[in-house]
């Protein structure tokens, strides 16, 4: 009998152990393919072959600025980065560096800047698109997990540590970036974009937050911190997401676009052909509307009146609307 206890003890603890490995192993093969499906979402912020236009990006509407109640910096500071380091766009100032820009120009337009400094009107770039980056939501701790205390309860020691990390707390949050084209005012562009604590685990931290230059970017808690981060990925989600759909647009918004008007400064006539000569299209008055096609000869520009005519004015008759 004893003999048979100390087979059937051997027998139960070899079945203990082949029930432990194969949990294991099966813990292995989930943090594995979990891993996978972490790296593979948290992507590269996406590479522009081409400049899809000129843009300027603005703190959202509305006297609540959600981003200070989770001791963050604006949102617009984490959009610049990903615009500058993704070659997608040119960006343009219109906030702290366009009001110091200003102080400049009206230095140099009192004549108290030095000669030759080359500062004068007509060189702002104009922004072909408004950029604007808001929040849906950001939940704190939507719910949890066993699988934390699951896989850390079978495999100890460093392993355990990180398997247990896969999904203790679900912090979660959505947001929405939105282009409004400045010519035509249109919503050219809306994009969602979803961040969750998973998205910036195993690994996940050190291939974007690191390799990426995030951390140094001066977003402060947007990657110091885990709701930072959590938003953070969920920018880049919708950033993605707006660069694939822009990508069609044209490089050259502003020809591409709704054509700039002017207004005839004093009486002329619209001829059929850029020599001036022949038959007048029709007289034009002064403060009628012309649109320029961007076809030109000289000083001659081919142009189009309200009702369709086409033909050729001297640009020294019309002022361009600013």
């Amino acid at each position: 009998m004893e003999i048979t206890f100390r087979h059937a003890g051997v027998a139960s603890l070899a079945l203990g152990l082949t029930l432990t490995l194969s949990a294991c192993a099966a813990t292995n093969l989930l943090v594995a393919k979990t891993q996978k499906e972490h790296e593979a979402k948290v992507a590269a912020i996406p590479k522009c072959a081409r400049k899809l236009g000129s843009i300027s990006v603005l703190e959202p509407e509305g006297d609540v600025h959600w981003w200070t109640q989770q001791q963050l910096p604006s949102p617009t500071k984490l959009i610049k980065v990903f615009v500058n380091k993704s070659g997608c766009f040119t960006l343009v100032d219109r906030g702290t560096g366009m009001s110091a820009a200003m102080r400049e120009r009206a230095l140099a337009a009192g004549g108290e800047l030095r000669g030759g400094a080359n500062v004068g009107k007509g060189q702002v770039k104009a922004a072909d698109y408004v950029m604007v980056p808001d929040l849906v939501s950001a939940n704190g701790n939507a719910g949890g997990s066993a699988l934390g205390a699951l896989a850390g309860g079978l495999i100890g020691g460093g392993a355990g540590r990180l398997v247990g990390s896969i999904n203790i707390s679900s912090k979660t949050s959505d947001v929405v970036l939105t282009v409004t084209d400045v010519r035509s005012s249109e919503q050219v562009a809306m994009a969602e974009g979803h961040g969750e604590k998973n998205d910036i685990g195993l690994g996940a931290r050190g291939s974007f937050f690191g390799s990426q230059g995030m951390g140094g970017a001066g977003i402060g808690g947007y990657a110091n911190t885990t709701i930072g981060q959590v938003i953070t990925m969920a920018y880049l989600d919708a950033y993605t997401k707006l660069v694939n759909e822009m990508g069609g647009m044209p490089g050259n918004a502003s020809a591409a676009n709704v054509r700039q008007s002017g207004t005839v400064r004093v009486a002329t006539r619209m001829f059929a052909t850029s020599s001036m000569k022949g038959k007048a299209v029709r007289s034009l008055e002064p403060g009628m509307t012309v649109y320029p096609t961007g076809d030109k000869v000289g000083v001659i520009w081919e142009v189009e009146d309200e009702h369709g005519n086409r033909g050729w004015i001297s640009s020294e008759n019309f002022d361009l609307a600013r």
